[in-house]
């Protein structure tokens, strides 16, 4: 059975009926019109865009930030006294 894409109701390929299956997911959208239709190319590139999105705030928010902090503590968790890499302030043991 083919699934149309529906957008406010309505199939995005202008086809019209009381038994034909309608989904808002577009990976379920098998309608090759429905498909080509500015709406479902919309839709598809906003699904797309919103991955991106938060793909790269997980990767910036993960540790990028914090780098510095957590590699105090990593050397401040190892026995004995570790001196800080170049950068950091005072070149201190921790």
């Amino acid at each position: 059975m083919v699934t149309h894409f529906s957008v406010d109701g309505h199939l995005a390929c202008g086809h019209k009926g009381k038994q034909l299956s309608a989904s808002r997911e577009l990976n379920r959208v098998k309608c090759r019109s429905c498909r080509n239709t500015d709406a479902y190319k919309q839709a598809r590139k906003d699904q797309r865009n919103a991955t991106r999105r938060m793909a790269r705030q997980a990767k910036t928010s993960h540790g990028a930030t914090n780098w510095r902090a957590e590699w105090i503590e990593r050397l401040t968790a190892m026995a004995g006294l570790q001196r800080l890499p170049r950068g950091f302030s005072g070149q201190a043991f921790v």
